[in-house]
């Protein structure tokens, strides 16, 4: 008997900014299995399509659920193969790349089901995977930028406890330095400098500079006890604080020329212990993202977020330009399981790395704690260990490391 699928049904859900997103259920023989989509702040605008999640409902229940309910349940390329196919645009125009991606995950965990498998075992099997990975996570405890209301303003300067023998040591580690910073700021600035941002990292105002961040950050990670042993990354935005009518980068009240924010970049990571920079030019500039990968990316992390978009089209040609060599995979900006399984794997081909992301519109959905296990690309970004919806990614991948047990390996 197929294992067929018995009811397909898509819902409105809050996110962690209190805007509706999509949540669809679908129910087999083994159970309700559940999947829903984030929502992004600053977006690359060659990202999926995102409909309003009401009209995103509506496509799922009418346009998608009758081609799906009361059939068997198709492997998961099969599935995400019909999602195209109806959509039919590049874009996910017509049905939304929010109304796939939900249908997606919820298919995919009711795959992972009826083989029997741990989730993250199933998409291992599908990305042909061998080394399930617990990833090192890279902790945003400063925000600034878009997420946290400022202008012309690199958005995030995380940390990046590397140097352990299990993800377990090191979200500690990461933990220990997001209370060692939330001291110094209350003690510095007051209470109202512990607030936090869209992704759980303190905004303290008056750190006006990511100079002045970074250095936060150092006396926090002495604090703590972890020096040489947590490092930073930030992920400037740039698109944010570019302005192609005058082709210049304008942080603060500072003028950049792509040369000058190149240079600027490299004095950072002479004076912190930097080991990645993401979406350090604008998405279009891609002779600013060759020259910084020329420049830099000997030693550091060059990721690309709103350039590639998780999209193996500009994979392809940023592999081939050489303008980054780091992917920042968030499922959402392509649409499906399949297609986000088949972006990393082209990345790795092109002697890159990955780094599985979140959203700043996050649900509790953990799905892709799951994804950067079973895909084994060693690096995540799941936001501060702050706020329920980044907390969820954290714990469960706490749980993942204590099922493997013995067989749990950490880090690229």
């Amino acid at each position: 008997m197929p294992n067929r699928i018995r009811t397909l049904k898509a819902r409105r859900i809050l996110n962690s900014r209190g805007d509706y997103t999509i949540e669809t259920t679908i129910q087999t023989a083994n159970g309700f299995f559940a999947g829903s989509a984030p929502k992004g702040g600053s977006k690359g605008n060659l990202e999926a399509k995102e409909l309003p999640a009401i009209t995103a409902v509506r496509k799922v229940n009418l346009r998608i659920a009758p081609h799906l309910v009361k059939r068997a349940l198709p492997h998961q390329s099969k599935l995400d193969a019909r999602l195209l196919e109806l959509d039919g645009t590049r874009y996910k125009s017509r049905l939304g790349g929010n109304s796939l991606l939900s249908v997606s995950i919820a298919g995919c965990k009711a795959n992972a089901a009826a083989k029997n498998k741990k989730l993250y075992q199933y998409i291992a099997q599908l990305a042909d995977n061998k080394k399930l990975v617990l990833p090192v996570p890279f902790l945003n405890i400063l925000n600034g930028g878009k997420h946290a209301g400022m202008k012309n303003d690199i958005q995030e300067a995380m940390i990046v406890p590397k140097k352990f023998k299990s993800f377990s040591a090191a979200l500690g580690a990461g933990t220990a330095v997001f209370h060692a910073l939330r001291k110094i700021l209350h003690q510095k600035w007051g209470a109202s400098a512990t607030l936090v941002g869209n992704e759980g990292g303190f905004v303290p105002q008056k750190a006006k500079t990511i100079e002045q961040r970074l250095e936060l950050l150092e006396n926090a990670v002495e604090q703590a006890g972890f020096k040489k042993k947590v490092f930073f990354a930030i992920d400037s935005a740039a698109t944010q604080f570019y302005s192609a009518k005058k082709k210049q980068y304008v942080l603060g009240k500072k003028k950049f020329s792509k040369v000058k924010l190149v240079e600027y970049y490299a004095r950072l990571a002479k004076s912190f212990p930097l080991v990645s920079i993401e979406d350090g030019l604008a998405e279009n500039d891609w002779n600013g993202w060759e020259a910084l990968t020329q420049k830099m990316g000997k030693k550091l992390q060059i990721v690309g977020d709103d350039l590639l978009v998780s999209n193996p089209a500009y994979i392809r040609m940023a592999a081939q330009k050489k303008a980054c060599n780091y992917l920042l995979l968030k499922p959402n900006q392509i649409g499906t399981v399949s297609e986000s399984i088949e972006a990393s794997q082209l990345a790795l081909k092109s002697k890159w790395m990955v780094m599985v992301s979140h959203r700043s519109g996050e649900t509790n959905d953990s799905f892709i704690a799951d994804l950067a296990v079973g895909l084994g690309v060693g690096q995540c970004k799941f936001g501060a260990p702050d706020r329920g919806e980044r907390i969820a990614k954290y714990n469960r991948l706490l749980q993942i490391e204590s099922e493997l047990g013995k067989k749990a390996r950490f880090g690229i």
